[in-house]
């Protein structure tokens, strides 16, 4: 069985990481690693449910791995970079 691969920064402390919100904050990361977007944009291109790319937004928000990028509703979501990298292989 293979083995999924997540997105380093999809780990959080403090929280118990299940394999579902590991997977929706994966599908978040790399969206967000492509260009800024809405939480209604996020939902479309994830195809989670509004209210949980929500969810997962804040989480990560509060651990400084992504942020805000305008300041007037709707907000729109950025990458700060923070967090784990991922290793890059030669």
């Amino acid at each position: 069985m293979a083995k999924l691969a997540f997105h380093p920064n999809a780990y959080l402390n403090g929280i118990r990481n299940t394999q579902q919100g590991l997977t929706s904050r994966t599908k978040i990361l790399r969206a967000l690693e492509k260009k800024s977007a809405t939480a209604s944009r996020l939902a479309e291109d994830t195809r989670l449910h509004y209210w949980v790319v929500i969810h997962h937004l804040r989480l990560l928000e509060t651990e400084s791995i992504v942020v805000r990028a305008t300041k007037k509703k709707p907000y729109s979501w950025e990458s700060t970079g923070m967090g784990q990298q991922r290793l890059k292989m030669a």
